[in-house]
Formats: structure tokens, sequence, C-alpha cells
């Protein structure tokens, strides 16, 4: 004789609200509302963890991504100055050595950065028109 177990589903009970706060109830009380001694001080608590992420936060400098337009013998340049620093042992990605020419130009006078930039050919800017 086999005999049938039942099996009841019972069903959760509902769940209740969230207790709602009083536009009555007053706030916790904070370190500036404390009544204390006047003699006394508060002990502060050093937190090394926020330090940190504030120096990291103080540090740290926004990064812009842009594009632009150069000629493909130029791009060929980048290509040829990561080969040269590949070969030196330095792994370097296009955006650090177009960098790297940004500080180098900077370094130089009025009239020879003048000079400079108009030895190169213009181009036309914007994005080429498609056929």
């Amino acid at each position: 004789m086999s005999e049938k177990l039942s099996t009841s589903k019972v069903k959760p009970a509902p769940a209740k609200p969230a207790a709602r706060k009083s536009a009555t109830a007053k706030p916790a009380p904070t370190k500036a509302t404390v009544a204390t001694k006047p003699g006394k001080k508060t002990p502060e608590k050093k937190d090394k963890k926020t330090k940190k992420v504030n120096v990291k936060a103080e540090t740290k400098v926004k990064v812009i991504r842009d594009s632009f337009t150069m000629p493909q013998n130029d791009y060929a340049k980048i290509v040829e100055l990561k080969q040269v620093c590949q070969k030196a042992g330095l792994q370097v990605k296009k955006s650090e050595l177009l960098r790297a020419g940004l500080h180098a130009l900077a370094k130089l006078s009025a009239a020879q950065l003048k000079q400079t930039i108009t030895q190169m050919e213009q181009i036309k800017t914007g994005r080429p028109k498609k056929s």
C-alpha cells in the first residue's frame, strides 16, 4: 500500500510596508550637537583610508578623449617611433608618444615653434566625405 503524502503549499505572509519616518522625528545627534563638558575635548578619530583617498583624488587628472586628422606619412612616423622605443625595451602607446611630442614642443621658444609649425604640411580638418 502506498500512502500519498499531502504537500500543501503555504503562502508566505505578505511583506509589511517599511515604517515611515514621521516629520516630527528628531534626527540622530551629531558630534556638533552632543553636549560635552566644557573642560573635555572629544577625541577625533583619524581615518587612514579617507586620507589616502583624498590624496589620490587631488592628484588624479581628468582624461579627455578626442579625435584628429593627420596625414598617412605622419601616422607612419608614430609606428616607427613605437618600434624604436620597443627596441630600446620601452613599451609605449600612441597617446604616450603624442604627449611626449607635446612636452618636447613646449620646451621650444616661440620662434622655434613657429618655424616648426610653418614647415608642416597644411591639411583639411574634419572627416572625409563618404563616396
